[in-house]
């Protein structure tokens, strides 16, 4: 049986699943440096060990509602294509197990996102997983921005 390995988090009380192979690491929200003249969701960029990575709100890419931080909001930092990117979430729950038959394609409008963020819907018993495709969370223009911040607009890390 195929299956996917999922990290499953929260965003305004719905449920999504990246690829597990996708989740560099998942590390509570530090200090994050403000940038001038960026998309408003983006948050700034933080320093891991060493590494300067963009952080961006997913409430905010997603049009979501704006939340304060808790002591669960995580920061996932994530493999787009090929630049670590951090995506600040509400919380991180789980990670399981997901048969690949039960996840549906794709409805073309779910939560307020748009389809191509969307890898389809996981089914698990009474919970709906909306799996996100973490490469098209970005558009290719947002990861040249992206891409830019984390090399030359920074002082050196400290």
């Amino acid at each position: 049986m195929q299956e996917k390995q999922l990290v499953v988090f929260k965003l305004h009380n719905e449920e999504f699943g990246v690829e597990i192979t996708d989740v560099r690491e998942i590390v509570k929200v530090g200090h994050i440096t403000r940038l001038p003249h960026v998309a408003d969701y983006i948050e700034g960029v933080t320093n891991l060990r060493g590494e300067v990575i963009p952080v961006i709100s997913l409430r905010k890419r997603f049009g979501l509602e704006a939340q304060d931080n808790t002591q669960d909001t995580r920061i996932i930092m994530l493999e787009v294509n090929g630049s670590m990117v951090g995506f600040i979430v509400d919380s991180v729950t789980e990670t399981l197990r997901l048969a690949e038959s039960a996840i549906e394609p794709p409805p073309s409008n779910i939560a307020g996102l748009k389809a191509h963020y969307l890898a389809g819907v996981g089914k698990l018993e009474d919970r709906l997983l909306i799996l996100l495709e973490v490469d098209k969370i970005l558009t290719s223009e947002e990861q040249i921005q992206l891409h830019g911040i984390g090399e030359d607009e920074l002082p050196e890390a400290e």
